[in-house]
This record gives C-alpha cells, sequence and structure tokens, in this order.
C-alpha cells in the first residue's frame, strides 16, 4: 500500500492526440513514455522519485494493454540490468531510481550498458537528491555519466520540456547507440502544468516478440577483444553522434535578449530558480522574459562546442550557474571558450556557493555579485546589514527528525536503551531507513552506516570477545541487499553479532510500498514471504520473531538472550508491526466510513494522571514519541511541568510500555472514545460517572472534617 494511490490521476495517461494534460512532473514522464512506444518499465523507489514508481504501478493495467512490461525491481541494480534488453534488440526501455545511493548500487550495470552500447532507446529517470532537503550523502548525478559516458539531460521544470525530453532521450539514445540519463529535481516532479497529449503507441517490438526471436551479438559484450573496441566506438562515433543529435534537434534552449555584453549558463533545471532570481532583480518578468541572454543547457553532458562558442562571443563575461561540487560545466566550459581562442571571462564558483542548494535567493545574490563586477550599471545596491532578529537562535529549541507518532520501531530503541543500562554499551551497526532516526535524540543509538542494507556487513569487522556488536536492518534493506551482503556473509564467516531487522511490512521509508515479506496481496505479486524462514534458509540457526514491538519488555528481553546467548555464530531478531503510517492510511477511512453509517466504532488512546506524574520526564526520554510532552503542573505545590498526551495519540501504547518495563511512575492510562456508543456503553458510562462522582463526594468531604 503506497504512501498515495494515483488511480484517478492514471486516467488522464489515456489522453489521445490533441488532448490536453494536466497534472504532476511525474504523471507527464510516464504519459511521455507511453507516447514514446516504451516497450518495458522497471525502477526501484526512493525520493524524490517514490511516485514515479507508485504511478507505474497504479497504470499497470494500461501498460498491460499497451503490450508495456513493468516490474517494480527488487533494487536498482536489478533495474539497471533490466536495460539488456535493449542491447541487442529495438526496444525502448526506462528504468528509474533515486540517485546517486541507486546509481551506485547499479553502477556494475550500467558501466557494461555503456560499454557495449544499446540498440534501442535505454532511459534512466534518475530522482537527483541534492540540497538541504536531501536524505542522502551529497553528490551529483553528473560525474557518474562522465565517468561511464552516458548522456546526462537535466530539462528545464516545465511539462512540455520534460515530456519533450524523454521522447528526444530515446532518440538520442538510438541515435548514438548510448544509455541517455534523465535528472528530475524534486521541483521538477512535483511542478503542475499542462502539455498536449499524444496518441500512446504500442511498442513496435515487445519483450515478448523479441524472447521468441533471439539476436546475439559478441561484439555488445564487454569481455576481450570487444570491450577495447567500446572505448574507441564511444569516442569515435558515439560521441559525434550524440553532438550531432543535439544540435540539430536544439534541445538546448535560448532565452533572454539576442546579444548583450554579458550573458548566463544554467542547467536546465535550475531555469525556474533563475528567473525568479532574475525577476527579483527586475531583469525577467514570470514568463521568462530576461533583459540579458539566457543558455539553458537541457542536455548538461555532453556540451555542445559550437554552441557554446556562438553564445560566448562578443561577450566580456558569461555566468555559470551550475549546483553542487566540482565544478565539472564550469572547468568544461573554460577549456571551450580557450580552445575557441575567446577571451570572455568565465564567473561560476567565485560569487556563488561551491556547495548547497540554488534557490532562488542564492542566485539572486550570485547574479548580483557578478553584476556588479561585469555589468555595474545593471547592478542593485549592496544590501545594507540584516537587522538582529527578535528571537535569537538559542531562544528557538532544536527539533530533530525522528518517528512517526506510533512507530512501531520506537520501542525497539526503547528495549535496547533498557538492555544498554543492564549490559553497557555496545556497537549498533546502523541502516537506511526510518529505523536510522534512532542516531538522534532520544535514543542516541548508531555508530555507523554504510548504505541501505548494509547494516549486518557494516558489524561484520566486529569480533566480540564478550560483548556482541548489533546490526539494525529494515525489511526493504533486507530484501533489496541485506539477505546477501549481511546474512549470507555473517553466516559464512561465522560473524557472532545480532541482526535486528525491522519488519513493518513495506518499504516504508520510500512510501510505504509492497515487499517481499508484506502481508498484503497485492495482484500480480508474491508477498507473505516471512524473512525468518529466509534466513533460516540461508544457514542462521539462531533466528527469533517478535511480532508485537510495542512489547517494550518483551523486545528488551529478547535482544538481552540474544546478546547472552552461548552459542557461537550470527543471530537474528525479527522485530514485527506494521508501520503505523500505512496502518493509519488503512483503518482511518474504513473508521471513518464506519462512523458515518452509525456503526460503533472504538478506538484507544492514552494519557497521563497529572496527579501520579512526578514530573522526571523518563518517559519522555524512553519514548520520544512526538504526541508525549509536557505542559505545567496543576499542582501549585510542584512546579516541574508534568507529560502529558496530545490528541495526535494513536492509542499503540508504547508509552505506557516503557514506563512498566522501565519501572517508571505508574501515571499512563489507557482511554477508549466510543463513536455511536450502544445502551450497553451508555449504561455502563451512567455507572461509572456515578460510582467516580460517589467516590469523589466522600473524599471531598473526608478531607473537610479533617480540615476541621
Amino acid at each position: 500500500m503506497a504512501e498515495r494511490s494515483f488511480k484517478a490521476e492514471v486516467e488522464q495517461l489515456r489522453l489521445g492526440d490533441g488532448d490536453v494534460f494536466h497534472g504532476e512532473g511525474i504523471l507527464a514522464v510516464t504519459k511521455a513514455l507511453l507516447q514514446s512506444g516504451v516497450a518495458y518499465v522497471g525502477g526501484y523507489q526512493g525520493s524524490p522519485i517514490s511516485h514515479l514508481m507508485d504511478v507505474f504501478a497504479d497504470a499497470n493495467d494500461l501498460m498491460r494493454e499497451l503490450g508495456v512490461h513493468f516490474e517494480s525491481s527488487a533494487s536498482e541494480a536489478t533495474a539497471a540490468a533490466m536495460l539488456a534488453a535493449s542491447v541487442n534488440y529495438p526496444l525502448r526501455g526506462a528504468v528509474a531510481w533515486k540517485s546517486v545511493v541507486g546509481t551506485n548500487v547499479a553502477s556494475d550495470a550500467l558501466s557494461n550498458v555503456a560499454s557495449g552500447g544499446v540498440t534501442g532507446g535505454a532511459l534512466v529517470i534518475l530522482g537527483e537528491d541534492y540540497g538541504e532537503g536531501s536524505s542522502i550523502m551529497q553528490e551529483r548525478t553528473h560525474a557518474f555519466a562522465m565517468k561511464s559516458q552516458m548522456w546526462l539531460l537535466d530539462p528545464r521544470p516545465n511539462l512540455t520540456a520534460i515530456v519533450d525530453m524523454v521522447e528526444k532521450g530515446f532518440q538520442l539514445s538510438e541515435a548514438s547507440n548510448t544509455p541517455v540519463m534523465l535528472e528530475l529535481r524534486v521541483r521538477a516532479c512535483h511542478v503542475t502544468g499542462s502539455f498536449v497529449a499524444r496518441d500512446n503507441k504500442r511498442p513496435p517490438l515487445t519483450v515478448a516478440d523479441a524472447a521468441e526471436a533471439p539476436v546475439r551479438d559478441t561484439d555488445r559484450i564487454v569481455l576481450p577483444p570487444a570491450n577495447f573496441l567500446h572505448e574507441v566506438e564511444k569516442i569515435e562515433r558515439r560521441w559525434p553522434a550524440a553532438l550531432d543529435f543535439i544540435r540539430t534537434h536544439k534541445l538546448n534552449e535560448h532565452f533572454g535578449t539576442a546579444t548583450d555584453d554579458i550573458g548566463i549558463i544554467v542547467q536546465g533545471g535550475l531555469f525556474n530558480s533563475l528567473n525568479r532570481a532574475l525577476e527579483l532583480l527586475d531583469l525577467s518578468d514570470a514568463y521568462g522574459n530576461a533583459k540579458l541572454p539566457i543558455y539553458v543547457l537541457n542536455v548538461t553532458y555532453p556540451l555542445i562546442p559550437d554552441e557554446v562558442r556562438d553564445f560566448c562571443a562578443g561577450k566580456s563575461a558569461v555566468l555559470v550557474i551550475e549546483e553542487g561540487q566540482p565544478e565539472f560545466i564550469e572547468h568544461e566550459l573554460n577549456t571551450l571558450v580557450r580552445r575557441a581562442d575567446l577571451q570572455t571571462k568565465i564567473v561560476g564558483k567565485d560569487v556563488l556557493p561551491r556547495a548547497g542548494e540554488y534557490g532562488g535567493a542564492v542566485i539572486r545574490d550570485g547574479i548580483a555579485k557578478f553584476l556588479r563586477a561585469h555589468a555595474p550599471d545593471r547592478a542593485p545596491p549592496e544590501a545594507a546589514p540584516a537587522p538582529a532578529p527578535a528571537l535569537s537562535p538559542a531562544m528557538v529549541p532544536q527539533r530533530p527528525a525522528g518517528f512517526c507518532t506510533g512507530c512501531p520501531e520506537r520501542p525497539i530503541f526503547s528495549a535496547m536503551k533498557l538492555v544498554q543500562k543492564e549490559l553497557g554499551a555496545f556497537h549498533v551497526s546502523a541502516d537506511i531507513g526510518c529505523h536510522l532516526f534512532s542516531i538522534l535524540p532520544p535514543f542516541h543509538i548508531g555508530n555507523t552506516t554504510m548504505g541501505y542494507g548494509l547494516g549486518t556487513a557494516g558489524a561484520s569487522a566486529f569480533k566480540p570477545r564478550d560483548k556482541r556488536a548489533i546490526a539494525i536492518m529494515g525489511d526493504g534493506g533486507f530484501w533489496h541487499n541485506g539477505l546477501t551482503s549481511g546474512i549470507g556473509n555473517a553466516v559464512f564467516n561465522q560473524d557472532d553479532n545480532l541482526t535486528i531487522i525491522v519488519d513493518n511490512g513495506y518499504s516504508a521509508a520510500t512510501g510505504g510500498q509492497d515487499i517481499l515479506s508484506s502481508r498484503a496481496k497485492p495482484p500480480h505479486r508474491k508477498t507473505n514471504n516471512p524473512i525468518e524462514k529466509a534466513v533460516r534458509g540461508v544457514g542462521i540457526g539462531w533466528a527469533k520473531t517478535m511480532t508485537r514491538t510495542y512489547d517494550v519488555a518483551g523486545m528488551r528481553d529478547a535482544i538481552r538472550d540474544a546478546l547472552v546467548a552461548p552459542e557461537k555464530g550470527p543471530k537474528v531478531l525479527v522485530a514485527q508491526s506494521e508501520c503505523q503510517l500505512n496502518r493509519q492510511r488503512r483503518v482511518k477511512p474504513l473508521m471513518a466510513k464506519a462512523i458515518k453509517n452509525g456503526e460503533r466504532v472504538v478506538r484507544e488512546r492514552f494519557g497521563v494522571d497529572p496527579d501520579t506524574c512526578t514530573g522526571d520526564h523518563s518517559c519522555i526520554r524512553l519514548s520520544g514519541c512526538p504526541s508525549l510532552t509536557i505542559k505545567p503542573n496543576p499542582d501549585p505545590l510542584r512546579q516541574d511541568p508534568i507529560a502529558y498526551v496530545e490528541n495526535s495519540c494513536v492509542g499503540c501504547g508504547v508509552c505506557g510500555e516503557v514506563s512498566h518495563a522501565a519501572v517508571l511512575c505508574p501515571s499512563f492510562y489507557k482511554a477508549q472514545i466510543i463513536a455511536n456508543p450502544d445502551r450497553r456503553d451508555r449504561w455502563r458510562q451512567r455507572v461509572r460517572d456515578w460510582v467516580i462522582g460517589a467516590l469523589q463526594r466522600r473524599t471531598s468531604r473526608s478531607i473537610a472534617a479533617r480540615a476541621f
């Protein structure tokens, strides 16, 4: 169950020639693929293209009608290997994943397909996750494109431009026999707009057709002596063919005035931010009518020497807006300008930040510096120093990222803290996924993280004497890479460590997609494959599954047992409870419908008895639940704020479980909220009210009597 359904939106994918398509960038990409006659599609989810994979899944029926094969790949490497279908056959194929981490995983297959080349168009759609909102290391796809000589498209964030670049990407791939990368930043993925649609095309050759008529060409296989010929072919044939196609079809664009003493060269994906910056400087309008020349690189690799020469000729200086570092484009532009014997000064990172996301304000400030140096008559006045903020940063409390309310992973780390208190600190090899939030307050658990599904592998170097290391791995990472690289490696080398596999039923961190061990039963997929059965199948002897992670005491005991067990060798504890976000997405609509129909619905939530709470906040430090906060103490004789449960509580009960397992104050209570109560509910409530009222009145009389 993905976090968002596109069942309604995918109906727009059926629009025909001349119809106007309205929607998001990811939907436009899918429509462009179908209009281009794509034969197969695959990929692995990850921000910012997770929703693209969800669109593919929701559009699977339409793709089947057109003879398009779709797979939710087990990993990015699996998806990249699908491009093998385009090596010998005129099949257009597209695969998608999150870059750069996904590209790293896919690198072996990508290097092979880039070396041997392709016959059919091969398109790699990448979610370029760079900048302050990113969740990964700050690297760029550009370096990989250069390394393997794969052309890199960075389309202007405009639906018509994106759709055109998808279609031209296939053509460029076929014209140069080279796979093409299409990078989409988060703004491009979710930009909304419209374009004039064309009819969807059934692929001239389907994957089924190709399988029935096999073609073999050993010159396309990376093996001596063909691999040496591939390098020559890349330079002497594929590179010139790509330059010719890009130039002939005008994939790069020009905006603004035709001539000027200065100009701007910008990555296509940054054009909207650039135009906004120019608007703020009164150098453009909302429609991109700039007052100076702009050369938009919708193709950032390779650069076209003739186009660069023609744009820079007659200009004293050109500003290059290139996000991230190293400044590959700026270096190449300097080389091309020198080769063309131009004296144009290339300006880039000397006025713009070397690292970080280029938003409108950053680009505006960079352009202002550029203008002051090279066109002072058009430069804005120097801004006065900004006044000191009314609130100092020290007054605003930090709020580190954390687990969702009711997350079943939170009690796992509460239990680990209790075990640490008993056995001492231990090395924890963390992994990619929601569970990585454990490294932050209030848990502070996790020493390293090496990659998706590599938690167990990251712990393999630790050979304990008296204290075992712990590895954390999610179910998504387990099926992606962890079963072989982690568990298989631990069995083979008999690593005496503990792996805790967080089994929440989904690839939760990427949007809640189903995986091999999901309990859902989606069409065309085989799920319900138990993780414990898989690890035992590769040789794990000590394995246990906890089916309710909210049982903090039970989790604590299971972790302790694994750490002190006399048996040597790797141990696996599967911690199993459904992702609360996905559970709420599933349950809330059903509850709302039942309430609307007048049915009796009971939901639970927890609270804190203000008279019992001691105000030491141990429950918060051991739980960290967002719904667990503090409020002023109602007792005038006590100053410490008391714990308080907000209305966002989903009734998971972990706060009370933590308090019980850690032997904290017994201040938590559980309440039932009943919608559409029946007669018995009302009768019980009247009895409770009478009993509680009677006890309160007796207590009041007793206090009054003692006072006199």
